[in-house]
């Protein structure tokens, strides 16, 4: 019978040939080109025209090697979630299209978004962090607690874990229906986030971002959603960090986050939520978190596989994921997420 491991292997192995491809072919351009100059070979016209030939070949392939892992994402996913519930957080870097895509695959696993919330751009501004820690004190759900640390992006996931998550133990809300309104309306009026519709809790809890941000002091802010990744991994049954190409760099969300091995533990990351592959790898991600164990998922530095049940790529890859319950113990001791990365 044909598992989705197969599925998933047969898939990676397409998207890592077309890779080599293209690099093979983008690099062997200069020695092929100066082979024929001077010599009664091609000429370098023709050899440019058969190399662009080749390329838009790749390309096409490329094409529908997507095309056809979008068309059966469904059947992959198929029951990987089945009742279970998603807060869905996405960032003001993480695409619209990104984030419609993975809603249709939560619902084709069985699953649903119990709501979403969208953090502003003030959200991860350096220059509003005193602000956003004073509220985030300030509307605290009676019951609820902080972590010790003082950086904002710890300290609002604190907050959001208790809005956004439910009892990891129980699976009742941690806050009341009135409480959480009166807190999220604080941080809607703060500028800080954007809720759509009703916003309850779910089991697990995914956060959007983007990929390479050109904005102002891009890792400190990339340095904000890692931390409150992490806290609401920490808050909860357990939560998966999704970025674009170029989140998992230094200054990225997803490679800041890999760089701490304590929170890799715990929380599960995927590099390219961008790609039809991506997504799917969120949603067994989920899956994965929901079962108590976590892992980094994707094509880039520190990922250890394409997704979850993937094997891992040729080259090397980090030690096999421990339990995200044995993660989280240790994450809980450090806050800051990763040394060295900014964050106010």
């Amino acid at each position: 019978m044909i598992t989705l491991r197969y599925h998933l292997v047969a898939m990676a192995s397409v998207f890592l040939a077309l890779a080599v491809g293209v690099v093979l072919g983008s690099t062997a351009v200069a020695d092929r080109l100066l082979a024929g100059i001077g010599s009664d070979g091609p000429s370098s016209a023709e050899q440019i025209a058969t190399l662009q030939t080749e390329r838009d070949d790749l390309a096409a392939r490329l094409g529908d090697a997507e095309a056809f892992t979008a068309a059966v994402g469904g059947q992959t996913v198929a029951g990987a979630l089945d009742g279970q519930s998603v807060a869905l957080v996405s960032t003001v870097e993480a695409d619209a299209a990104d984030r419609d895509a993975i809603r249709e695959l939560i619902g084709a696993a069985g699953g649903t978004v119990s709501g979403e919330i969208q953090l502003t751009d003030g959200f991860t501004d350096p220059a509003r962090a005193d602000q956003l820690r004073d509220l985030v004190r300030g509307v605290l759900p009676a019951g609820a607690q902080l972590p010790a640390a003082v950086d904002p992006g710890t300290l609002a996931g604190g907050l959001l874990g208790a809005l956004l998550s439910t009892d990891p133990e129980t699976d009742e809300p941690q806050a009341s229906a009135e409480e959480s309104a009166a807190a999220l309306g604080g941080l809607v009026d703060g500028g800080f986030v954007q809720a759509g519709g009703d916003v309850e809790p779910g089991r697990l809890v995914l956060v959007l971002d983007g990929g390479v941000s050109a904005a102002n002091a891009a890792g400190d802010r990339a340095a904000v959603v890692a931390r409150l990744a992490a806290q609401l991994d920490r808050s909860g049954t357990g939560a998966v960090l999704a970025g674009r190409a170029g989140s998992a760099t230094g200054t990225g969300s997803v490679g800041l986050v890999r760089a701490d091995r304590a929170v890799t533990g715990s929380l599960s990351t995927v590099d390219e939520v961008d790609r039809a592959a991506g997504r799917i790898a969120v949603i067994l991600a989920l899956r994965e978190q929901n079962e108590g164990a976590a892992g980094q998922y994707g094509v880039a530095e520190g990922a250890q596989g394409p997704a979850p049940d993937a094997q891992a790529p040729a080259g090397g890859a980090p030690p096999e994921p421990e339990s995200a319950a044995e993660g989280r113990d240790a994450a809980a001791v450090d806050d800051d997420v990763p040394a060295g990365a900014g964050g106010g």
